[in-house]
């Protein structure tokens, strides 16, 4: 089970009463206009979170799809995610996503430390990647905020919502993780 804390958010598992507040921005256009998937159905956000708890007993696991919640409101302001994509290598991948009215407060950038510190200190990954959309200006800042360096710029890779989708390519080693000497969340 993973719960962390930092200062202002809790990344906890999701929960099955969870879905309503994902449904809030993963229906929004807005929200996922740069994501894979959206804008959601009720039904595919009760699937979504059905998944995410189903990944919840993997063994061993590789998918950590957690719900943030604002602490000062306990209420779940968006979702994040850390995947072990290729487990023989030390690999993976983290994305987030955020309720548009909770957008510019700094709270995916804090997520995605939390998700690379889980990445890193407690599933000794060796290299997290993350993608995002070049025209996605807010996303490359939270990446480039947290440490991780722009690599590449993949054209036309991925077919989505009926077009072809260029993606900026992040990462980020062990070795320049533990440079960066980033505090440890909390863990209840």
């Amino acid at each position: 089970m993973v719960l962390l804390k930092t200062e202002r958010l809790t990344l906890r598992e999701f929960e099955s009463s969870d879905w309503r507040a994902v449904h809030e921005y993963g229906a929004d256009p807005e929200v996922v206009r740069y994501m894979q998937w959206g804008p959601n159905a009720e039904k595919e956000t009760q699937d979504f979170v059905r998944r995410a708890m189903a990944h919840q007993r993997e063994q061993p696991r590789r998918h950590y799809g957690l719900a943030v919640v604002l602490q000062a409101e306990d209420r779940l302001i968006g979702g994040c995610g850390l995947t072990v994509s290729a487990p023989e290598h030390r690999g993976g991948w983290i994305g987030y996503c955020f309720n548009r009215s909770f957008w510019g407060h700094g709270y995916a950038t804090e997520a995605a430390r939390v998700l690379l510190w889980l990445g890193f200190n407690r599933l000794r990954l060796h290299r997290v990647f993350a993608t995002c959309d070049p025209v996605n200006a807010a996303s490359a800042r939270v990446l480039e905020k947290v440490g991780m360096r722009r690599e590449g710029h993949l054209v036309e890779h991925e077919w989505q919502k009926k077009r072809w989708r260029d993606s900026y390519l992040y990462a980020i080693l062990e070795r320049e993780w533990n440079l960066t000497s980033a505090q440890a969340p909390s863990s209840a």
